[in-house]
């Protein structure tokens, strides 16, 4: 079984902010990369100031990034916008230890990496939402809409965000500038996958202790039918191979 698309998202990372939020003293050997460096995203990412929160509309007529592909067809362009999170999350975050696989593994569960269409910049070819929030399919929360901006105008419920799918509350509260633009628009792979990151990291966690990893990746997705399906891909892409179909439970 494959690992689900962003449509299929449950949104059990809103329940974790909303705990975030009421109890704060509870805060507390890879293949070779073939994508290009990201060295220039690292010292952008650090400009001075907070991001400015919003989508950017883009122009028609962009084409899908053409990069050599990673491990296992891993799209060029999204394992740059990962390898660049962990790049940045490194100084930011030191004690976070977070490998750019775990947030590849999410990106493949969340969304198969933009689907494979992003552009140069990092950008879908087309803005990726996931289901509305109306509690129409089972599984998913019921989540009203508080913003009309990041969500594409939504006014009764609202619906999860580009290709790390994060509800919109959740976005503003950690939102991110991979790419160092002064933006964080969570349909962009540089500042979603630095964003990710930074909300995995949140409280004081370790990826380097398994049962805190499991414990950030479950903000996303309180199941650990998740969790398996995140961690077989993450071992997929630092190993170069591929999942079996029996590490990949039904979500």
């Amino acid at each position: 079984m494959s690992a689900a698309s962003a449509a299929e998202v449950n949104t059990a990372e809103h329940a974790t902010l909303s705990a975030l939020n009421e109890n704060p003293d509870e805060q507390a050997a890879a293949p070779e990369s073939t994508a290009p460096d990201t060295e220039g995203f690292l010292r952008a990412a650090k400009h001075a100031g907070p991001p400015v929160v919003k989508t950017v509309a883009q122009p028609d007529g962009r084409v899908a990034a053409d990069l050599p592909a990673g491990p296992l067809g891993l799209p060029g362009i999204a394992q740059a916008a990962y390898q660049n999170a962990e790049r940045v999350l490194a100084q930011e975050d030191s004690n976070c230890h977070m490998p750019w696989s775990v947030l590849a593994g999410i990106g493949q569960v969340e969304s198969k990496h933009a689907y494979g269409k992003a552009d140069a910049k990092g950008y879908p070819l087309d803005p990726i939402y996931g289901p509305v929030l109306d509690g129409s399919l089972g599984g998913n929360q019921v989540v009203h809409a508080t913003d009309g901006e990041l969500d594409g105008g939504m006014s009764s419920y609202t619906r999860a965000v580009g290709p790390m799918q994060f509800l919109p509350e959740t976005w503003r509260k950690f939102a991110a500038d991979g790419d160092g633009d002064g933006i964080s628009d969570p349909q962009n792979l540089f500042d979603a996958a630095l964003t990710a990151g930074k909300y995995l990291c949140h409280g004081g966690l370790d990826m380097n202790d398994l049962g805190q990893q499991s414990k950030a990746i479950m903000r996303y997705n309180n199941s650990m039918a998740y969790v398996a399906n995140v961690m077989a891909w993450e071992v997929a892409y630092r190993t170069g191979v591929a999942p079996e179909r029996g590490q990949l439970p039904r979500i």
